[in-house]
């Protein structure tokens, strides 16, 4: 049996297959023991494979011996703590947890943590709490550069028709980045196979045109 002391060690190895073989073997025999260790690795593992194997071995553990230490995660002043625990918490996927992906996390100045808590507010958010999500999450666009950007709308097209007020008033924003960005989006949720660059260079055009003087489907 592993215990917590050899899987620290394991997963200090410098070598990355070590390291995903240590989170493979914790997540095959999942033993809640181990559970504080892989949470504590999480925050410092470098390689996103084996952060990923982390969370699977986590999610093999009993939610209850887990979802405490990620909350305590969600307020650590170390980003990749924050992103690792959100992106854990989406692959639990506990409705109870929903109220953790706060509006600091959502407006989180580390990118890659926001982006994290975008994805994960979209799989926890119960349905009545769509709409409002989808105005907070459209009060972001414009925000970063080109894959912040794209995974926002990802974000905002996942929620489906309860993004799609937000995005009619976004589109109409004084800010011509935020504005460009929201409408699209709106291509991209009437045409998810339309390129995203394609998207925000037309989008663009119409903005700079100003009203009346563009168009765009869905707007």
């Amino acid at each position: 049996m592993t215990t917590p002391q050899d899987l620290r060690a394991a997963l200090a190895a410098d070598d990355a297959s070590t390291r995903l073989r240590a989170a493979l073997t914790a997540g095959s025999a999942p033993d809640p023991v181990l559970a504080g260790v892989l949470v504590e690795r999480c925050a410092a593992e470098p390689d996103p494979f084996v952060r990923d194997m982390l969370s699977w071995a986590l999610t093999r553990l009993s939610a209850a011996d887990v979802l405490p230490r990620l909350r305590v995660e969600l307020g650590s002043p170390r980003p990749r703590a924050r992103a690792q625990a959100l992106h854990t918490l989406s692959k639990i996927a506990a409705p109870s947890t929903w109220p953790w992906v706060t509006r600091d996390l959502l407006r989180d100045p580390d990118d890659e943590v926001a982006r994290t808590a975008w994805r994960t507010a979209v799989v926890l958010a119960p349905a009545e709490e769509r709409a409002a999500l989808a105005v907070e999450l459209a009060g972001l666009l414009g925000r970063g550069d080109r894959d912040v950007r794209l995974s926002l709308s990802r974000a905002l097209v996942a929620l489906g028709d309860t993004a799609g007020a937000a995005l009619a008033r976004a589109s109409e924003d004084p800010d011509p980045a935020a504005a460009a960005h929201a409408r699209a989006t709106v291509v991209l949720r009437a045409d998810p196979d339309a390129g995203f660059d394609a998207a925000v260079a037309e989008a663009r055009r119409v903005v700079a045109l100003g009203p009346g003087r563009g168009t765009m489907a869905g707007c």
